[in-house]
């Protein structure tokens, strides 16, 4: 249930009314004038709470539950209580969030930390950067020379927008975010500890040991990407580093130099992309896998948890495993693995 110290209803909302906004269809109509209290998970539910069930296995839950009303699906609706609203959609998770949304605006939609909008005295913007109308940048936050930032835009205490990027619309830049050598389209969610166009692990050997090798590409974000918290994205060495429109990125993730990721994609946390990679759309990648330079993913492509992918992967397959190969070949590993250590006990 939401913490009413931190998030508070931005109005009141009827059952009645989640079922018009959704297009759920509402079974108990005489209870559409009740009121939603609270959003919650189906154990934790309160009078006045609102949840959701997407599967028959967890309909009993709701016998006895004090829940007010319940998304669901049409073959979990015949098990519930008839003093519970009961909420008939094909996407009962996604329907209560969009409820949420509407209920607790902030919860998904960055407001500034201090509660004020517009450019703080107490922040330092170059003479030389542009902001457009509408950009808020709070105290501590830094803009340098002739960087850009689109209306809407939220720039946070702490954050650096360095020399020359630029920032679309309606984004959001948290505290302790790093911003160099980039591009950024509209409604990017940068959140605490992002650094975004800094050196990539580029060495060779020398006379003198290992040396450097410039960094000279940029990092190029597309609209509406989201990246978590201290993730790292550096910019290419004579290439961009891409990542596609829509893409979510899940909190400390390791994007390398001139690492190319498509549209829509997912990338759960402690993923580390090698240097060179490319990745197609709409392709999933779980936890902790791990990608070598160079490789070519596919798009629709899905990667099972702590993977290590060596070879190209081609589109619409799913792999997993280290080295990572195809999913049904990896299982029959696994399988038969087990069976000769079940074997070997036995004699």
């Amino acid at each position: 249930m939401a913490d009413s110290l931190f998030f508070t209803p931005s109005r009141q909302l009827t059952v009645g009314e989640a079922a018009a906004l959704t297009g759920a269809a509402l079974r108990n109509p005489e209870l559409s004038g009740s009121v939603i209290k609270h959003l919650s998970s189906l154990d934790n539910a309160e009078p006045g709470s609102l949840v959701f069930v997407e599967s028959r296995k967890f309909a009993k839950a709701l016998l006895g539950s004090q829940a007010l009303a319940v998304f669901c699906s049409e073959d979990v609706a015949s098990k519930v209580p008839d003093n519970i609203a009961t909420l008939v959609t094909q996407s009962p998770h996604r329907d209560f969030a969009m409820i949420g949304r509407i209920l607790f605006p902030t919860a998904s939609t960055p407001a500034p930390w201090f509660g004020e909008y517009g450019v703080s005295p107490k922040a330092f913007v170059h003479p030389e950067a542009k902001l457009e109308e509408g950009v808020t940048v709070e105290p501590g936050a830094v803009i340098g020379r002739g960087a850009e930032v689109g209306s809407g835009t939220l720039v946070s205490s702490t954050a650096v927008i360095g020399e020359n990027c630029r920032v679309g619309r309606e984004c959001y830049i948290a505290p302790s975010v790093s911003i160099q050598y980039s591009f950024i389209g509209n409604r990017v969610r940068l959140y605490p500890g992002v650094r975004i166009g800094q050196d990539g692990f580029g060495y060779v050997g020398g006379p003198s040991g290992i040396e450097k090798i410039p960094q000279l590409g940029r990092v190029i974000i597309q609209d509406d990407v989201e990246i978590g918290a201290n993730t790292t994205v550096d910019r290419g060495a004579l290439k961009d580093t891409i990542i596609g429109e829509g893409t979510k990125i899940d909190n400390l993730v390791q994007i390398a130099h001139n690492v190319q990721i498509g549209r829509f994609c997912l990338i759960a946390a402690h993923c580390g992309i090698a240097g060179s990679s490319t990745i197609g759309d709409m392709t999933q990648l779980g936890g902790s896998v791990g990608l070598a330079d160079h490789v070519k993913i596919g798009s629709r492509v899905q990667i099972a948890a702590a993977s290590g992918v060596m070879n190209d992967i081609p589109d619409g397959e799913k792999w997993g495993g280290s080295p990572a190969r195809p999913i049904k070949q990896w299982f029959r590993e696994v399988a038969a693995l087990r069976n000769m250590t079940k074997f070997n006990k036995e004699k």
